[in-house]
């Protein structure tokens, strides 16, 4: 089974910074639409941030301008850099990869992130 392995995670107070990375070289990540998730407890699993193989970006509205998505294709890595974090980010992040971010069949086993006041 396929498998990205993410590190990075752990426990910051509101307004500091955590970077999350992604190994990828499972993957031919280079052609793959790589994207990272978070589900907080009780709540659905949304997406953040996408890197398209094309070089675009996307983000989550309520992430945009805190977060940063980057991806190496060289290094197979796949980066989040997350500044001014709130409470409300607190949640378990998933990197993923596959043609289509939509429905990614390549997973994380998930790293914590943990904001407090």
């Amino acid at each position: 089974q396929v498998q990205l392995v993410e590190s990075g995670g752990g426990s910051v107070q509101a307004g500091g910074s955590l970077t999350l990375s992604c190994d990828t070289s499972a993957i031919t990540a280079s052609t793959f639409c790589m994207a990272w998730f978070r589900q907080a407890p009780g709540k659905d699993r949304e997406w953040v941030a996408r890197a398209y193989s094309g070089g675009s970006r996307s983000y989550l509205s309520s992430v945009k301008d805190r977060f940063t998505i980057s991806r190496d294709n060289a290094k197979k890595t796949l980066t989040l850099k997350m500044q001014s974090l709130k409470i409300e980010d607190t949640a378990t992040y998933y990197c993923a990869a596959d043609y289509s971010c939509d429905a990614p069949r390549y997973w994380g086993q998930g790293t914590q992130v943990t904001v407090s006041s």
